[in-house]
């Protein structure tokens, strides 16, 4: 049996998966990351960083990416849930501009494989968050780029809390337009 499902989204490529959870009084047990059967439901991946991230209710985080140095990233939330979008920054790609939306929460145990290519953020629905995420590449801060993630082009529709504006840093305020951005071939 399979340590995971892998779930294709309306993008092919970002894929949702489900571990498999062994839960008891004890507890619950699962891998997060395990490269062989991880290659057996057509994910292959080298990760070289991981990241911890908390947040609170109502912060938004990206729309982030790396240009020369692409990070793909395999997401997981270990306390809390968060809305995690992925939008396709490929010209060359029949899904350029499109956007995918998941729930993560640590209830479901549920990842996301974000390919590189893409932008990538996520809002917070619950009181805290804890998301965690492996990375394909290196953090590169000269090839730090953010798209905005309220941009009219792209039409992410965020589950935005009581519809208020959610809270953004300065780097995620200064987004760019799709307009305006640079993206992949």
């Amino acid at each position: 049996m399979s340590a995971a499902t892998f779930t294709p989204t309306s993008i092919p490529e970002v894929v949702e998966i489900a571990p498999r959870v062994f839960q008891d009084p004890r507890g619950f047990f699962l891998e997060s990351w395990n490269a062989h059967s991880f290659a057996e439901g057509g994910l292959e991946a080298q990760f070289v960083q991981d990241n911890h991230s908390r947040s609170t209710r109502g912060i938004l985080r990206g729309m982030h990416y790396q240009l020369r140095q692409p990070q793909g990233k395999l997401v997981r939330v270990v306390r809390g849930e968060v809305f995690d979008v992925a939008i396709d920054l490929r010209r060359s790609s029949p899904t350029f501009k499109q956007w995918v939306g998941v729930y993560l929460s640590a209830a479901q145990h549920n990842m996301l494989w974000v390919p590189p290519g893409f932008a990538h953020g996520f809002y917070v629905t619950s009181e805290t968050a804890d998301l965690l995420y492996k990375c394909t590449d290196f953090y590169a801060p000269d090839d730090d780029h953010t798209l905005a993630w309220n941009d009219r082009e792209i039409g992410v529709e965020w589950p935005l809390v009581n519809h208020e504006p959610p809270t953004l840093s300065d780097k995620d305020r200064a987004g760019k337009s799709l307009a305006d951005a640079v993206t992949f071939p």
